[in-house]
């Protein structure tokens, strides 16, 4: 059962390393291929070289437009679990070291 199972899990990754994935091998049952979109393999079986996969710029605007809601939701959160643990005095910082 375990060599089976590693078995298939060594065929799917030399699979995935050559760019190709055989859909006729029981993932679907269509009985073609299709190139999948990652790719870790700079050659092909026969030995030439790959062409350069097609590069995603991503702008100033796309990095904004992610990071800046994820940033506040975060701040809102711990300041949320912080007003929290304040009310049930698990943590409030004390003044006595103040008196210096």
């Amino acid at each position: 059962m375990a060599s089976s199972v590693a078995a298939s899990l060594c065929r799917l990754f030399l699979r995935r390393n050559t760019g190709r994935l055989n859909m006729a091998s029981g993932l679907s049952s269509a009985g073609t291929s299709r190139i999948m979109v990652c790719r870790n393999a700079v050659s092909s079986t026969s030995g030439a070289i790959l062409p350069k996969p097609d590069k995603v710029s991503f702008g100033l605007i796309r990095m904004v437009v992610v990071i800046v809601p994820f940033l506040y939701l975060g701040t809102q959160i711990s300041k949320s679990f912080a007003a929290l643990l304040e009310e049930h005095e698990i943590f409030v910082p004390s003044d006595d070291d103040d008196d210096d």
